[in-house]
C-alpha cells in the first residue's frame, strides 16, 4: 500500500472473502475510498473498468454477457474489477450467468455506493456465491495507523479481574484534539481541507450524492426535499427519529420521507438503530435512533467550527457529535471483533435511557458518553439501574462511558469510564 494511503483495516476482510467467495462486492459512500483501496492492491494483477466512463457504461448495458466474457478473460487470474458498478441495472443478471457457470472464487471484485444484488431473484441465487461488504469513512484505529479496536470482545469477557489488566493504555488526548477529530470526519480528502474548504467540499459532497447516487436507485422528482431531508438529519443525528414530526417540518408527504430515508441507509450515508425489547413488558421506546455515519459531514451541514463547542455556546450538540462518533467506531470495527453483535439504543417510559446496546448470545455492552473531560457518579446512573433493577440484571452486562479525559476509571459492578482514544489503542491480535 502507498505511504501516504491510511491503512484500511477491510483490506484483509476483503482478500480473505475474495479467496471463498466468487463475488465481493464493496459498498459504502461516495469518496471514502474504494477505488483507491481495489486500485492499491491490484495495481497491475488485474483488469479493471469503471462506469464512471460514459462509454464503457453504454457498452456493457448494450451487450452486458459479451463484454462480461471479453473482460473476465482479460483479468486472467486476477479478478475483474468493476467500480461504480451501481449505475448499470444490467449488470447483476449477467454477473449472475458467469458464476453459475464457473466455480472459481474472486471473479469479480465490484465497487459501488449501493447493493446491486437487491432484488429477490438474484440475491437468492446467488446465496452463498457473493460477500458484501461495507467502507465506511475513516475509523479513529486507521487514523492513527492502529489495530482494530476489539473493545467489544474485551468488555465481553467473563473474568471480572481481567478486564482491567487486558484493557490497553489509551493514549493521552485533549479535548481540542478529539473535538478537531470529529470536524473533520473520516473522508480521506475532505479532512484534510482547511475548516471553510471542508464545509464547501461537504456541501458539494452531498449534492452530488442526491444528484448521482441517488439518482442510480431511486428517480426523485423534488431533490430539494431530498437535500433539506439530510440538512434535517444532520440536525437531529444521535436523536430518536420522529417521522410523523419530520414529515410536517419539510411539508413532505410520510411514505415519501421513508422512502427518501429508506435511500439514504442503502447509500451508508444514515444508519437507523432500532431498539432493544428486553421482553419483560411493552413499556420501552420503539423509535430507532437516527446518526449519520460522518460527524465531518455533521458539522458542516450545521455550520459547526472549531469554536462552536466554547462553554457558553452549544454543549447539546457536541454531546450528538460524540454520540454519533462513538456509534460510528463500534460499527466500524464491528467485522474485526470474534463475536456477531447486534446493536440498538434503549429507553423505557420512566427516564431510563442507553445510548448504545451492543448483544450477542446473553452477553450485553451498555455504552454511554458524555461530552466533557470528568466523570461524576451520575453519568452511570442508568447503566448502573439497568444492571441491577432493569432488563440487564439476568444478563451478563459491562457498561462503558466514553468521555474526553484521559483517565482509564474503573467504577465498579463491571462500569468503566474510557477516554475516546481507547478506540485507538488496542494492540493487533494474536490468534
Amino acid at each position: 500500500m502507498s505511504e501516504n494511503l491510511y491503512p484500511r483495516h477491510l483490506k484483509t476482510e476483503m482478500m480473505r472473502a475474495l479467496a471463498t467467495a466468487r463475488v465481493v462486492n464493496v459498498v459504502g459512500p461516495r469518496q471514502v475510498g474504494k477505488t483507491t483501496l481495489v486500485r492499491d492492491l491490484f495495481s497491475g494483477g488485474s483488469r479493471f473498468v469503471t462506469l464512471d466512463r460514459v462509454g464503457v457504461l453504454q457498452a456493457i448495458d448494450r451487450d452486458p454477457d459479451g463484454q462480461l466474457e471479453a473482460l473476465t478473460a482479460e483479468a486472467g487470474d486476477g479478478p475483474l474489477i468493476i467500480d461504480e458498478v451501481q449505475r448499470s441495472r444490467k449488470l447483476a443478471l449477467a454477473i449472475k450467468k458467469i458464476v453459475d457457470e464457473r466455480r472459481q472464487m474472486g471473479q469479480f471484485l465490484l465497487t459501488g455506493s449501493s447493493n446491486i444484488f437487491t432484488t429477490a431473484s438474484v440475491a437468492d441465487s446467488l446465496a452463498g456465491r457473493v460477500r458484501t461488504l461495507k467502507l465506511l469513512p475513516l475509523s479513529g484505529a486507521e487514523l492513527h495507523r492502529a489495530n482494530p479496536a476489539t473493545i467489544l470482545d474485551w468488555a465481553s469477557q467473563r473474568d471480572d479481574k481481567a478486564l482491567l489488566k487486558t484493557l490497553p493504555k489509551p493514549p493521552a488526548t485533549r479535548r481540542a484534539r478529539y473535538i478537531d477529530l470529529m470536524l473533520r470526519g473520516g473522508y480521506p480528502e475532505i479532512r484534510a481541507l482547511p475548516e471553510r474548504e471542508r464545509r464547501l467540499r461537504q456541501s458539494d459532497h452531498v449534492e452530488t450524492i442526491v444528484d448521482r447516487d441517488v439518482a442510480d436507485v431511486l428517480k426523485v422528482r423534488k431533490t430539494d426535499a431530498m437535500r433539506r431531508l439530510i440538512d434535517q438529519l444532520a440536525v437531529r443525528t444521535a436523536n430518536e427519529l420522529n417521522v410523523v414530526e419530520l414529515s410536517r417540518t419539510l411539508g413532505v408527504q410520510r411514505p415519501t420521507i421513508e422512502t427518501y430515508m429508506d435511500v439514504l441507509e442503502r447509500l451508508s450515508l444514515i444508519a437507523r438503530l432500532g431498539s432493544w425489547a428486553s421482553g419483560e413488558a411493552k413499556r420501552e421506546a420503539r423509535h430507532p435512533k437516527i446518526h449519520l455515519h460522518d460527524t465531518g459531514m455533521v458539522a458542516a451541514l450545521r455550520n459547526f467550527g472549531a469554536g462552536s463547542f466554547a462553554a457558553d455556546e452549544t454543549p447539546a450538540a457536541l454531546g450528538a457529535m460524540l454520540e454519533s462518533y462513538v456509534y460510528g467506531e463500534i460499527v466500524k470495527n464491528l467485522p474485526y471483533q470474534r463475536d456477531a453483535w447486534r446493536l440498538y439504543h434503549w429507553r423505557d417510559r420512566y427516564g431510563h435511557e442507553i445510548d448504545l446496546l451492543a448483544e450477542t448470545n446473553r452477553t450485553l455492552v451498555a455504552i454511554e458518553t458524555k461530552a466533557a473531560a470528568d466523570v461524576v457518579s451520575t453519568d452511570i446512573k442508568n447503566i448502573y439501574w439497568f444492571k441491577s433493577d432493569g432488563p440487564g440484571r439476568k444478563r451478563r452486562v459491562t457498561g462503558i462511558v466514553v468521555y474526553l479525559g484521559e483517565e482509564v476509571l474503573s467504577l465498579g459492578d463491571r462500569i468503566f469510564a474510557l477516554p475516546l482514544s481507547v478506540f485507538w489503542s488496542f494492540p493487533a491480535r494474536t490468534e
